[in-house]
């Protein structure tokens, strides 16, 4: 991606409700990597305010286990391992030792957006969840979990034109 982010997939201004929502979601995806691209493993681990661990790492690692959790554990209601948090370390996937890479977070980030969009391929906007999936017991249909995504996203992403400003000046929208 340069470093206008100029490749990143536009979403259609006229398409269908679905093609719109994969639009925004992949629009998202390709904002976050662009947000970290060219950075070495020791950049993507820099925070920038203490007492915050908030790093391009975690929010890319914390971005696997949403991809994860909303598409395969909600969606489908598979029961999978955490990747990096548990009940024990909410905040496990912003933590990190120094075996932790950029290339291995990348790498499974990748991994789960792919398993993400082959969990959802086909599926109706209007199917619902396991309800017994949800810690709350809340079902959720398949419109809800993109929005959700989509803000999830988007948010995360000011977080990481911040971070990326802070690391080495790089702006961008």
């Amino acid at each position: 991606m340069t470093s206008d982010g100029s490749h990143r997939p536009e979403p259609s201004t006229t398409a269908g409700e679905r093609e719109m929502l994969d639009g925004w979601l992949d629009y998202h995806r390709s904002t976050l990597a662009w947000k970290c691209e060219g950075l070495t493993d020791e950049q993507v681990r820099l925070t920038s305010l203490k007492p915050s661990g908030l790093s391009l790492l975690g929010l890319v690692r914390h971005m696997a286990e949403v991809e994860r959790y909303w598409f395969r554990e909600i969606t489908l209601g598979e029961d999978l391992p955490e990747l990096y948090s548990s009940r024990e370390n909410v905040d496990g996937d912003f933590e990190f030792t120094d075996a932790d890479t950029w290339a291995d977070a990348r790498r499974v980030w990748e991994t789960e957006v792919e398993l993400a969009r082959q969990a959802v391929a086909g599926r109706s906007l209007d199917s619902v969840s396991d309800a017994a999936s949800h810690h709350r017991g809340e079902v959720f249909n398949l419109r809800w979990v993109y929005t959700h995504m989509i803000e999830e996203y988007a948010r995360h992403n000011g977080h990481a034109d911040l971070l990326r400003e802070h690391v080495d000046g790089v702006t961008g929208e």
